[in-house]
């Protein structure tokens, strides 16, 4: 069966991001023209001034620089989720000009949730079995559509609604810096759905290793203060703290 797992990739980003922050933040607080800035910036490292800026709350210079990653092996209750973060730009995979039908005794890409691979074997097959279901439910109203409708995508659009939300799908997204922090601060967070959560943290690993001045310090909130969660916080701010550092060292390690 092809169960799928999350794959992140970061396909480009604005080049030397950290001294375009840098240069967005010194114009702000200098009188000299732009090339004595520019040349100010590209002869020291800037990492203590973003920081600075950063913790300031200074939050505007960071949305000079955006970061794009291809993100497959994730379901469409995953998609729904993420495109709620609304200062973002996403292209995904069309159920309307994409067919999921497959008559070969496969079933579409699905994601199996770690808490039902918890309960064993036989869960798993459960599931297995229910997605061939769907698969199977989905090829009857493609074929019948088709036949009525003429193919392609007019039998694809009405067919897909038997989908589940364990369908994967792929999707290119982009946000500048400034909102994947706030991605960060509440999708890394312990309280955060698993499958999201885990895009989050890769996300992350992406963009601490090309930026790590801006992104070093990102993560859920608990890694800079209190949990903003309340008396619903999980209460695992030292086990995030700990995945941040190991994430850290990861990259170190691999540079």
């Amino acid at each position: 069966m092809p169960r799928k797992t999350v794959n992140v990739a970061l396909l480009s980003y604005t080049p030397d991001p950290e001294n375009v922050v840098a240069l967005a933040a010194r114009t702000c607080y200098s009188a000299s023209d732009l090339n004595a800035l520019k040349k100010r910036v590209s002869k020291r490292d800037q990492t203590d001034f973003i920081k600075m800026v950063t913790q300031m709350g200074h939050l505007s210079t960071t949305e000079h620089v955006s970061f794009t990653f291809a993100v497959e092996g994730v379901s469409r209750a995953l998609l729904a989720q993420i495109t709620r973060h609304r200062i973002a730009s996403f292209s995904v995979q069309s159920q309307r000009y994409v067919s999921m039908e497959n008559n070969d005794g496969e079933t579409f890409g699905y994601i199996v949730p770690p808490a039902i691979e918890a309960l064993g074997e036989e869960a798993v097959k459960e599931f297995d079995a229910q997605m061939a279901q769907m698969q199977s439910w989905y090829n009857n109203w493609q074929a019948r559509l088709s036949k009525a409708a003429g193919g392609g995508e007019k039998a694809n659009e009405d067919a897909r609604f038997v989908l589940p939300n364990a369908c994967e799908t792929r999707f290119i997204v982009t946000m500048n810096a400034r909102e994947l922090m706030h991605f960060f601060s509440l999708r890394c967070c312990g309280r955060a759905q698993w499958e999201i959560r885990e895009l989050a943290w890769r996300m992350l690993e992406e963009v601490r290793k090309v930026a790590p001045a801006l992104f070093g310090a990102c993560g859920p909130a608990c890694l800079s203060g209190p949990c903003p969660e309340g008396n619903k916080s999980c209460g695992k701010a030292a086990q995030m703290k700990a995945r941040s550092e190991e994430l850290n060292a990861r990259i170190q390690e691999n540079k």
